[in-house]
């Protein structure tokens, strides 16, 4: 159809134009995007085979949605994606606040002007992006504010009474009419608001200050909520609930893999800091892992959730701590380090919400042990796993070849165990801290071992994963003071650590 021709009512008639309700409209271009092989949801990872079908059978049922589902997954932009299956353009009658249909106008406003003007009725022609209301629900959103109020001021000024419809100001979601109309948390909303939802979602009938209206809005309601409001915060009235036809629920990612491309995809770098920076597949999966550490971690409270936000921002971090230090050091191109992930700390202390145990802890702590937690597990992707090295080595007997495959970290321990450690700055230059590296005796030879193939700048960056692996799996001892990172023996940093202990209880008794 060319809108580019039609300017009023007559025209439009003439067109053979025919109205289809919004949910129609959405049914019939999710139709047509399914029959070409098109994912009407794009950019939205990890939904293939869970979400996406589920709202795909939900609007071909014209059914309202629920997106029932913890913080950061999806859940609005799922919603605002939907405007894209709306038709790109559709006529109403000019001036309309409430989107009125031209060849079926609603408003009184409406009816009086194509009363008045019959075909030469001006039509106005809306793009479907203008076609989208959303709503957070917090506690002071009222009725006047989604569905209407009289408005005195206009009132004064036409020189109406309260009694004409005319005074009349439309909510949010009369405006709406014709389109999408979003409200993010549900539960927040008010148990009385959310009363003043029930006849515009069944029947589509609105009372403003006692005005008798019947206006059957045409309206997709899609509503997020997190299941942690149902307990914490407030919770959808049942019969409100009923009257949603779908709920959906959402879900994190489900591997590492789908993490990785969310991050990739939604991580806001600049041009200059990728120019800068190279970040390796290691440090991606090193980032990712913290958020899955966390979702299964006892000091994070599990029903609050773990954003895929957290990840976004540290990996944001990560990139922005190297190339501070390229930065302070005039370099032109850098790496993301191990060490540099102490700048992920304020990215994950942010976005985590502790029980009382993690409380207690504290945050810094925690975030500290979920970083530690993730060298652990990724660890044993890269190299052989400690802990089945300490059980061979508890058994005893071995044979000759199992004696020389017993322990392949032996000789970078015992470099450890002969009092020497390894001081590694926080903002060490990348030059000095290769050189730094290569002093510790096996540790270039056992990461050339596994990974011949490896870059000068990767194989330095193995190098120092070997050392964090090691002293997450307790088989050196690591200690992160201000600006550096101190690896030392084990035995040496216990019995320090005892020493220290018992030198205290000297003076508690001397002071005693």
């Amino acid at each position: 159809m060319n809108k580019e021709k039609i300017f009023t009512l007559g025209q439009l008639i003439k067109s053979g134009y025919q109205t289809k309700s919004v949910k129609e409209e959405i049914r019939h271009n999710l139709i047509i995007s399914m029959q070409q092989k098109e994912n009407p949801f794009e950019g939205i990872l990890g939904y293939e085979d869970t979400v996406i079908p589920d709202t795909e059978r939900a609007l071909l049922s014209r059914h309202n949605i629920l997106f029932l589902g913890l913080r950061g997954q999806a859940k609005t932009r799922m919603a605002r994606q939907m405007v894209d299956l709306l038709d790109e353009y559709i006529p109403i009658i000019a001036g309309s606040e409430v989107n009125d249909d031209p060849l079926n106008p609603l408003s009184k406003f409406a009816k009086d002007k194509v009363a008045e003007l019959g075909n030469d009725t001006p039509i106005h022609w809306v793009h479907r992006k203008e076609r989208y209301g959303e709503k957070l629900a917090t506690p002071d959103v009222s009725v006047a504010d989604l569905i209407g109020d009289i408005d005195p001021i206009k009132a004064a000024n036409l020189k109406l009474s309260f009694s004409d419809e005319d005074v009349i100001h439309y909510g949010i979601i009369p405006r709406s009419n014709r389109g999408i109309f979003v409200i993010n948390e549900l539960p927040d909303l008010q148990a009385r608001i959310q009363v003043a939802l029930f006849n515009i979602l069944q029947e589509g009938d609105i009372q403003i200050r006692g005005f008798k209206l019947r206006m059957p809005l045409d309206i997709l309601f899609v509503f997020t909520a997190n299941p942690e409001d149902y307990t914490n915060r407030g919770s959808i009235v049942t019969p409100l609930k009923d009257r949603i036809e779908s709920q959906i629920l959402t879900h994190y990612p489900k591997d590492l893999e789908t993490s990785l491309a969310i991050t990739e995809q939604e991580a806001d770098l600049l041009e200059i800091q990728k120019e800068t920076v190279s970040v390796s597949d290691l440090i991606k999966r090193l980032v990712e892992q913290v958020a899955f550490e966390a979702r299964n971690n006892e000091y994070v409270d599990k029903k609050s959730g773990v954003s895929a936000r957290l990840t976004i921002a540290a990996f944001e971090n990560a990139v922005s701590s190297a190339e501070r230090r390229a930065i302070i050091h005039h370099q032109n191109k850098t790496q993301v380090w191990i060490s540099d992930l102490q700048g992920i700390i304020p990215a994950i202390t942010g976005k985590i919400e502790l029980v009382y145990e993690g409380e207690q802890e504290g945050p810094y702590q925690v975030a500290v042990q979920l970083l530690d937690k993730s060298i652990r597990t990724q660890f044993v992707q890269y190299f052989p796993n400690p802990d089945q090295v300490k059980k061979k080595r508890a058994t005893g007997k071995k044979t000759a070849d199992e004696k020389e495959l017993e322990n392949p970290y032996k000789s970078i321990i015992r470099w450890f165990d002969g009092g020497k450690h390894l001081d590694l700055l926080l903002d060490m230059k990348d030059d000095d801290k290769i050189a730094a590296l290569y002093q510790v005796d096996g540790l270039y030879g056992f990461v050339k071992k596994h990974y011949p193939h490896a870059s000068e700048n990767e194989s330095a960056l193995l190098m120092e994963f070997v050392l964090h692996g090691l002293s997450s799996f307790s088989m050196i001892s690591k200690k992160t003071l201000e600006g550096r990172i101190e690896f030392k023996d084990l035995m040496g940093s216990m019995l320090n650590l005892g020493q220290m202990n018992l030198g205290a209880d000297e003076e508690e008794n001397d002071y005693q």
